[in-house]
């Protein structure tokens, strides 16, 4: 029986730890082989507390907060993305390099949202 099988027919806590463990891997993977997610993980280190201190209300450090988190969150599907494709095509093809490419724009939008969150909140 794989992983994932077994993953499947647990329920209740045990189906919860599980997936605490699984997404405890993924975050150390990411950090141990991806250095953009270093980095972002390095960003959400000073933005957080920065959120915090610099947001008014409520509504303004939940926005500044969320939009820094998001950023993490689409680098660790779009590494999640180059995985899959690295695996399932590792020699040169133009849909595998669309793929990684429409992650990385995703990866930019992110960011790109979360400067534009941080711009109209601290402007207002």
């Amino acid at each position: 029986m794989s992983d994932a099988s077994g993953f499947k027919g647990k329920n209740g806590v045990s189906r919860l730890i599980n997936a605490f463990g699984y997404s405890c891997a993924g975050l150390a993977a990411a950090w141990r082989g991806e250095a953009a997610f270093r980095q972002e993980m390095g960003l959400l280190a000073v933005a957080v507390p920065l959120a915090l201190f610099l947001g008014k209300t409520g509504v303004d450090r939940a926005l500044l907060v969320g939009s820094v988190l998001l950023v993490p969150v689409v680098e660790l599907l779009n590494s999640a993305i180059e995985a899959v494709v690295d695996k399932a095509s590792p020699e040169r093809h133009e849909l595998a390099g669309r793929a990684k490419d429409m992650g990385s724009a995703a990866v930019l939008f992110a960011l790109i949202a979360a400067a534009a969150v941080w711009a109209c909140v601290l402007a207002g």
